[in-house]
């Protein structure tokens, strides 16, 4: 039987000699493991490693199995695994739909479908009429949850969290911390966030690995 959620087994990361990242963890669907650390203790490069794009200037053996699939010697668009980072990474010259229409999986067929999609998720994230909008008349909240969602639609089966919180103002990023998390549980997907906010660990829930102490 396949073991459902991520899978690290034996990562371990290393640069100069120096081990930074060491674990081996089982996140099961809806579960968020969160890593902690200061800057430069290996947070950004762990979630580089599972997603497929570490760069040469590190040693990293370990396995990454995704819902019973070894992923990791797959090519980062094979994976299944989909990322926020701090900044939303929205496309300027495209509409907030266009912005959501990249997303969408190719077996999403025909303009009437795509359309009824793209307003389906604008509503899932109280967003509902913004389809037209420049993605530049947004606020940061909105913004991230336009970027949440366009990940969402892309179907990953996990989902990385590089400190996508930092850049928001305490009440949208409550609003959106919880927004993600709700997301991810009603999807059932297994969640890795990197943060050195604990507030942000609290809110996650479920076990904290800590790097660099």
């Amino acid at each position: 039987m396949l073991s459902a959620g991520l899978k690290l087994e034996g990562v371990t990361i290393r640069q100069d000699g120096t081990t930074l990242v060491s674990i081996s963890d089982h996140i099961e669907p809806g579960e968020v493991l969160t890593v902690m650390g200061p800057s430069g203790s290996g947070k950004s490069t762990l979630l580089s490693y599972v997603i497929g794009t570490l760069n040469g200037d590190f040693d990293a053996s370990g396995r990454v199995i995704l819902n019973g699939r070894d992923i990791t010697g797959m090519a980062p668009e094979q994976r299944r695994v989909g990322i926020l980072f701090q900044d939303e990474l929205l496309f300027p010259h495209l509409s907030v739909g266009q912005n959501l229409a990249f997303g969408l999986r190719a077996s999403v067929q025909g303009r009437a479908e795509r359309t009824a999609q793209i307003e389906a998720a604008l509503d899932d994230i109280g967003l509902g009429g913004f389809a037209a909008r420049d993605p530049e008349t947004l606020s940061g909240g909105q913004k991230a949850r336009v970027a949440l969602m366009r990940m969402l639609l892309s179907g990953p089966e996990a989902l990385l969290l590089d400190e996508p919180f930092s850049r928001l103002d305490m009440e949208r990023r409550d609003q959106v911390r919880s927004l993600v998390f709700a997301q991810a549980r009603s999807k059932g997907l297994p969640v890795l966030l990197v943060t050195h906010d604990q507030a942000d660990a609290a809110a996650a829930g479920g076990r904290v690995y800590r790097l660099g102490v």
